[in-house]
């Protein structure tokens, strides 16, 4: 099966139009001459290779202009991607502060926590209920009494 030559790589693309350039030039070198011999003796040669130096010409400035969008293309193309990237960095350093908020904060719940275990466990002490402190905890699940989640 042949190749599909629409999935090359531009470069090799890019690679294979100067050798067709260069042909296209040494033939056109070679018609010329030929047509200064030919052209004395058959006038509708003269016509003919009128008519083909203007398509040549043609086909030139439209792969030219197609040349040209591409290389418009390809710069809007990598100006659109440069600025994705730069949004996509400044939301990365965004997500990644509050993301260290969070954490800060989840920490400060939990020595909060923490401290009001301690507060109330030093308060059933002073009460006398040493035997009701051992029932309630706290733990990554929540606050437990005597054993239920609350």
């Amino acid at each position: 099966m042949a190749a599909n030559t629409d999935s090359a790589p531009l470069s090799v693309k890019k690679e294979n139009l100067t050798p067709i350039n260069s042909k296209i030039a040494v033939f056109s070198t070679r018609i010329s001459s030929a047509h200064g011999l030919i052209g004395e003796q058959n006038p509708n040669f003269c016509l003919c290779f009128q008519d083909l130096s203007e398509s040549r010409a043609e086909l030139l400035n439209r792969i030219q202009n197609l040349k040209n969008d591409l290389q418009s293309w390809r710069s809007k193309l990598d100006t659109q991607v440069k600025s994705y990237r730069d949004e996509l960095s400044d939301l990365k350093k965004t997500l990644n502060v509050e993301v260290d908020q969070l954490r800060s904060e989840f920490q400060e719940l939990r020595t909060t926590l923490q401290q009001q275990q301690e507060d109330v466990t030093v308060s059933l002490k002073n009460l006398g209920l040493q035997d009701v402190s051992e029932d309630v905890k706290v733990d990554n699940e929540g606050l437990k009494v005597g054993g239920e989640n609350m």
